[in-house]
């Protein structure tokens, strides 16, 4: 519609230039053959060969007069037209500078400058998609890497300890509990780094789709704050939730679990031990807010712009146990976007809140349904 609307205003304003100067041109040439008339009565003229030509135009004035007049008009036209047609070669030759990888910005006539920002603009939102998505592939073949060598580290204990176990059918029970217990523990890593790899393939192949219903958030909170207990204990930190009761909204209670869950997980692994991760939800207008804070470490401004991003890990350490495959949040944010609201991150040196805005979205359409 945006493009029809352009072409449209484009085609009138061509038209109303070349007319403008038609007009302009009939009337200098109203005016010249008005001063020639005049100039040449007022002069007395003797017998000569310019006479007798200025004579014979003069008799064939009613014919010469209009056809000059139509062919200047054939010749303007015919310039606007050329000029039209080099917009076009213009227009041609720009938009090979579209894939050119540079910041150079692309030029056109005056007459085309909405298409020259327009132009402009997709070169910009390409070269920053490509490089972010080189980024993102780059971060990817990093991580994997990591992930790959990380692994062979409990592999290794799993073996060389399963070995240990299986040489000595003798082995005292305490040793064999310690050792069993190690074998336990690391076989738990190797698990969580295969589970990394993968939720890189899942990320990379399926698309959200949403199966959205009646939630009751409040409990949602509630719930998974209770499920996170036994892994905040052992750190002497809690998870507290201050919600209305029976806040509901409208949306996919399994995909936002999911966000939840990821964003308690980030607090979790990056606040201070004996803290507390405050949740609160609450509604404002169409519109429910809910907020995760932690206090912990400051995230650094750069990174807060780059933390909703695909394979980012705040902790850049290949071997952290609280780093995983770098797509918590990412997965958070799509499936927020999905849902038509946001997610957003501020961190100072008193705590780090994460706010995820959601829509109410159907739920007053279904409780009309339901009163009707």
């Amino acid at each position: 519609m945006k493009d029809k609307q352009f072409r449209s205003e484009f085609m009138k304003k061509t038209i109303f230039r070349c007319a403008r100067t038609e007009i302009l041109a009939s009337v200098l040439y109203a005016a010249i053959i008005v001063t020639a008339y005049y100039i040449g009565y007022s002069i007395t003229w003797q017998p000569s060969p310019l006479y007798y030509f200025l004579n014979i135009l003069l008799d064939y004035a009613t014919l010469l007069i209009p056809l000059v007049w139509f062919v200047m008009v054939l010749i303007i036209i015919y310039i606007y037209w050329s000029r039209t047609v080099g917009y076009i070669e213009d227009i041609a030759a720009a938009s090979t500078a579209l894939v050119q990888p540079d910041d150079i910005d692309i030029k056109l006539p005056a007459e085309l400058r909405e298409i020259e920002d327009s132009m402009n603009q997709i070169k910009k939102t390409a070269l920053k998609n490509e490089r972010e998505a080189r980024e993102a592939e780059q971060r990817k073949n990093d991580l994997v890497v990591n992930l790959a060598h990380d692994i062979r580290t409990p592999l290794s204990s799993v073996i060389g300890y399963l070995s240990l176990l299986d040489e000595a059918p003798d082995m005292p029970a305490e040793q064999r509990a310690k050792y069993t217990g190690i074998t336990l523990e690391k076989a738990y890593r190797l698990e969580q780094l295969i589970n990394e790899f993968f939720e890189i393939t899942r990320f990379n192949l399926s698309s959200i789709v949403l199966n959205k219903g009646k939630i009751n958030l409040s409990f949602m909170l509630r719930q998974m704050a209770d499920e996170f207990y036994p892994m905040l204990s052992p750190q002497n930190k809690q998870a507290i939730v201050q919600a209305p009761d029976e806040l509901v909204l409208w949306g996919d209670a399994d995909k936002l679990s999911r966000v939840f869950n990821n964003i308690l997980k980030n607090a979790m692994a990056y606040s201070y031990d004996g803290s507390t991760i405050d949740i609160t939800a609450s509604v404002q207008a169409k519109d429910v807010i809910i907020k995760f804070a932690n206090k912990g470490d400051p995230i650094p401004p750069q990174k807060l712009e780059t933390i909703f991003e695909r394979f980012f890990r705040l902790d850049a350490s290949r071997s952290s146990q609280t780093g995983g495959a770098g797509l918590g949040l990412a997965i958070a944010k799509e499936i927020v976007t999905a849902h038509g609201g946001t997610i957003t991150a501020q961190s100072d040196v008193s705590k780090t809140t994460f706010t995820v805005v959601l829509p109410t979205g159907d739920l007053e359409l279904s409780k009309s349904k339901q009163l009707s």
